[in-house]
């Protein structure tokens, strides 16, 4: 399976490596570059862009966020959703309160 990871902090570096591990391909993405590049040496592919991101996918395209729940989640929905095609997934793994 291929995956389009965004976030890497502590939770979607472990997720990344658990999956390379499992034998899929992610694609990652980090605001911070240096953290992308962490990742590439476990066999992650970088990419320096959402676009850039979204690019490296084959569709249907499944991008997985691990990014803090509220603005920071909402700015890389908003940058994010316009490059989509219909039938792309996008997973909202911030800890949002359950009610949202």
């Amino acid at each position: 399976m291929q995956i389009g990871l965004v976030g890497l902090g502590r939770m979607g570096m472990n997720m990344g490596r658990r999956w390379l591990k499992g034998g899929h391909e992610v694609v990652a993405y980090n605001r911070t570059y240096s953290k992308t590049e962490e990742i590439t040496k476990e066999g992650a592919k970088a990419a320096p862009s959402l676009k850039d991101l979204v690019a490296a996918l084959k569709a249907p395209r499944v991008v997985w966020l691990m990014l803090p729940a509220g603005a920071p989640t909402e700015e890389h929905l908003a940058e994010l959703a316009p490059l989509l095609a219909k039938g792309d997934l996008i997973i909202d793994g911030a800890n949002n309160y359950y009610k949202d």
